[in-house]
């Protein structure tokens, strides 16, 4: 292996890492309801398309999402805990397309106890911009697994 291939399996490495460090940084907010820090993590031109809220595109539509909607679910008694985890992702260049399985908990924040647990995928495609990677879309499908010849194609 030369020298040229090695610096591309390094910033391949680099930017797997970066990835999947955001996403998880994007779930750690969702848990934090920092849904500022939420929007500023996709790029200008982004869509969300989470569950029954349906498709939201740009950042200021992101922003009403996430500010008007999903802050008022489970607002009251409830808390939503999100986990994200096995990642498939693949990089092309500056672009590049994942999907995780996503669980998520609902408890009872006075008691402490799980009231349920849902399972979703969460499929999304990134965009390194100016040498940051940012969500270009996400999209929750709930539930999961659905059936086979309903698979989204990667």
């Amino acid at each position: 292996m030369d020298l040229e291939e090695m610096e591309k399996r390094l910033t391949y490495l680099e930017d797997l890492e970066a990835i999947r460090a955001l996403h998880h940084e994007y779930m750690f907010r969702l848990n934090n309801r920092q849904w500022d820090d939420i929007v500023e993590s996709f790029t200008e031109d982004g869509t969300a398309n989470i569950g029954h809220h349906g498709l939201r595109k740009g950042k200021a539509e992101i922003e009403k999402l996430f500010k008007e909607r999903i802050s008022q679910m489970n607002a009251g008694k409830f808390r939503d805990a999100h986990n994200a985890i096995d990642p498939v992702i693949t990089i092309d260049g500056n672009t590049a397309k994942g999907h995780w399985l996503m669980y998520i908990m609902i408890s009872d924040p006075e008691t402490g106890n799980a009231l349920r647990w849902t399972q979703g995928r969460h499929d999304c495609e990134y965009e390194k911009v100016g040498g940051k990677w940012k969500f270009k879309s996400v999209k929750y499908t709930r539930p999961w697994p659905i059936e086979p010849e309903s698979v989204p194609k990667d």
